[in-house]
């Protein structure tokens, strides 16, 4: 079976941005018509998805790593198919967009989160030493932005999101003022589509933990 992508170029950026965050991740193909949306997911537990020209299979996962191989040869062979590696639901087709937000504006809060990061992982927290993954985690948690459609509750966009597009280069090159990125919700999903991808989050159920009543017997 071919593999059937025709945006070589776009294809290879994505899953060289991909494998470096995560050198053993696979990617999954999925046919759109003409298209081909290459998904994939992040050590922080983000979807991206990058549209590309092709026909590919109709729904395949592979190896993110052995399919840039195959590209940087110029092979058109599709890698040994790993359906069963990808075990993560894909946010619904349907969705709409709350908000816009600039691309200088993304990029300056994905600096201010690393610049935190390498601050307090040097010199600690108010003196005190930190672990680097607790520093880390706190600020993937961090609500990055907070939009407010006219109608509806606020949407919050977290550290987590904003990370994604800028280390998976979806803002582009320069990261300029002029590239506008939306925030939309698709069901129990908060995204950020930028002009090279789209990040994908879905919000954490929290689950009420009941205490057990005991009633007396007899």
């Amino acid at each position: 079976m071919v593999h059937g992508l025709l945006g070589v170029p776009d294809a290879g950026a994505f899953l060289a941005r991909l494998t470096r965050l995560d050198p053993g991740a696979p990617v999954r193909m999925r046919n759109t018509g003409g298209r081909v949306a290459l998904w994939g997911r992040l050590p922080w537990e983000v979807l991206v998805t990058r549209e590309v020209a092709g026909h590919g299979p109709a729904d395949a996962t592979v190896a993110a790593g052995e399919l840039l191989a195959v590209l940087a040869r110029g092979g058109d062979e599709l890698p040994a198919r790993r359906d069963a590696e990808w075990r993560w639901p894909l946010p619904p087709p349907g969705s709409a967009t709350v908000e816009s937000v600039s691309g200088a504006e993304l990029s300056r809060l994905a600096e201010a989160a690393a610049g935190t990061l390498r601050e307090v992982s040097s010199g600690g927290l108010s003196g005190r030493s930190v672990g680097q993954r607790a520093v880390r985690d706190a600020l993937l948690d961090h609500v990055a932005l907070v939009a407010t459609p006219a109608d509806g509750r606020p949407v919050e966009v977290s550290q987590r999101l904003v990370q994604a597009i800028s280390r998976m280069g979806f803002l582009g090159p320069g990261e300029t003022e002029g590239s506008e990125t939306r925030i939309r919700v698709a069901g129990s999903w908060v995204g950020l589509s930028a002009p090279y991808g789209v990040a994908w989050l879905q919000a954490v159920k929290k689950l009420t933990v009941m205490p057990i009543v005991s009633r007396p017997k007899g």
